[in-house]
């Protein structure tokens, strides 16, 4: 992706946790787009077999990615698949319900270990790859929840907080070469949504959820764009952030 590119034919592609949900409707929408897929998963694996083969037969990769050790494996072995890193989409993250004064050293390293801690590693090692050829894409999924706080959700409205941050601070790192958005859902519901959500969504402009594939479109916006358009974050949450 040394250029700006109207269509992601063969671009090598990483995301990562595409087993299920947002993840899942990327990685679909990345195959429509003729992009060649690399759909990481780390325990849903049912799940990954049946995406991979929706997206038409995608390679699966699997890696604990509180792990660095993990992570730099994941990474060589997509370079030791396709030869090259185009794209990556840090998609993976971790969501918990804990009360400020209750929270636990385990519960603030759960969250942070893969929401924040592995972004930036994935990150480090896909600019590695990607620069092996010239340069590429690289977009955080963060949320809504990094750019409003929920008092119950202390730890995750930080760690997805410090993603918008390492985004633009990665943004002016790896320029020019290497481009750094971030896509911050709001309320995508599925079938386990709970009341806080539901009213949330009652609160929404839009007056409804968003859905995975309206996630895909912003990301897909940042993988084609120029190098001219980097360190932006786009809300995809019907207005919600703007209440």
């Amino acid at each position: 992706m040394e250029s700006p590119s109207s269509d992601l034919k063969d671009k090598v592609i990483l995301v990562t946790g595409a087993a299920r949900r947002i993840g899942r409707g990327i990685a679909l929408r990345l195959a429509a787009e003729g992009a060649r897929v690399a759909l990481h998963y780390q325990s849903s694996e049912e799940d990954a077999r049946r995406t991979a083969q929706e997206c038409g037969g995608v390679p699966l990769f699997r890696a604990n990615l509180e792990s660095v050790a993990e992570i730099e494996r994941l990474f060589a072995e997509v370079a030791a698949r396709f030869g090259r890193l185009d794209g990556l989409v840090n998609n993976a993250a971790r969501f918990t319900h804990r009360k400020a004064l209750e929270m636990t050293e385990a519960d603030w390293d759960f969250i942070h270990s893969v929401n924040l801690k592995a972004v930036f590693f994935c990150c480090q090692q896909g600019a590695l790859l990607m620069r092996r050829t010239g340069g590429g894409r690289i977009v955080n999924i963060s949320s809504l929840g990094g750019i409003r706080p929920w008092a119950d959700y202390v730890h995750y409205c930080s760690s997805k907080a410090g993603v918008i941050m390492l985004t633009r601070a990665l943004a002016k790192a790896l320029a020019p070469s290497i481009t750094v958005n971030s896509v911050a859902p709001g309320v995508i519901p599925f079938e386990d949504i709970d009341a806080q959500s539901l009213s949330m969504i009652k609160a929404t402009p839009a007056r409804r959820g968003g859905t995975p594939a309206e996630v895909a479109d912003a990301v897909v916006y940042f993988l084609k764009a120029s190098d001219f358009i980097t360190a932006q974050v786009i809300a995809v949450d019907g207005g919600l952030s703007q209440r």
